[in-house]
């Protein structure tokens, strides 16, 4: 197989894997919060019609109910969906930084890669944009997507310059792009009065940094295994490095 097959063929399978693994954990943990947070929602402060205009999508009308999966067996398929999918996205992302820097050589190899990844995507944007919970106020939309994708690639620019180059200098540099997203900064909403118990919103920030640490050190175990298992040295030589 191509090196591009090969990236493909870790990544669906370590994707796939710690998507079921993140459902898992965000039924037990994540899910029964939201569910308690919904129950505010009636109080005012909720963030959500405001950002369906924002995508260009109807907000419903007064005193009608946006749609929503039925709690149960409905919910759960789509997180577990929802789960798989972003997983294997990951995953590709994961997948490919690593081959340029000569492959996820074992699981433990691969553990290293996760806690980038989890530093990367969850860690370095929830210090500015902490997770929300239904009713919870929020800045603009677009704001915090473009704050939070600015933040994403400083991160991962200033991780790869610490690591992977021997310059003192290039090591300030990842330093310095690493700070810099937070010196400038997230988008912040007009008031952070909530009907949402802070608590609860405590809780929900802890569980879902856990939920998410867990699922980057599982996706980065399995690329590992899944790697070294089914490419063996043929993957090692195929790496883009």
């Amino acid at each position: 197989m191509s090196i591009f097959r090969n990236v493909v063929f870790v990544a669906a399978i370590s994707g796939l894997l710690a998507g079921l693994v993140m459902t898992a954990m965000q039924v037990y943990a994540t899910v029964p919060l939201i569910l308690e947070a919904e129950t505010f929602e009636g109080a005012g402060g909720g963030h959500h019609h405001g950002e369906a205009a924002a995508a260009g999508e109807a907000a419903p009308a007064e005193g009608e109910e946006a749609w929503g999966p039925a709690d149960g067996i409905e919910r759960n398929s789509y997180t577990a969906l929802v789960s798989i999918v972003t997983g294997i996205g990951f995953a590709l992302v994961l997948v490919a930084a690593s081959e340029f820097a000569g492959g996820i050589a074992n699981w433990r190899h691969g553990l290293i890669w996760g806690f980038a990844g989890f530093g990367v995507f969850t860690l370095a944007p929830g210090l500015g944009l902490p997770p929300e919970l239904p009713a919870m106020p929020a800045a603009d939309l677009v704001a915090r997507q473009v704050w939070w994708i600015g933040t994403v690639i400083a991160t991962a620019a200033g991780l790869a310059l610490i690591a992977f180059r021997s310059s003192a200098l290039f090591a300030v540099l990842g330093v310095a792009l690493i700070v810099a997203p937070h010196i400038i900064g997230a988008p912040q909403p007009e008031t952070h009065e909530s009907p949402v118990p802070a608590d609860l919103h405590h809780r929900f920030v802890v569980a879902v940094t856990v939920v998410n640490l867990i699922f980057w050190l599982v996706l980065g175990a399995a690329a590992g295994a899944v790697r070294s298992r089914f490419l063996g040295e043929s993957g090692a030589q195929t790496s883009l490095a």
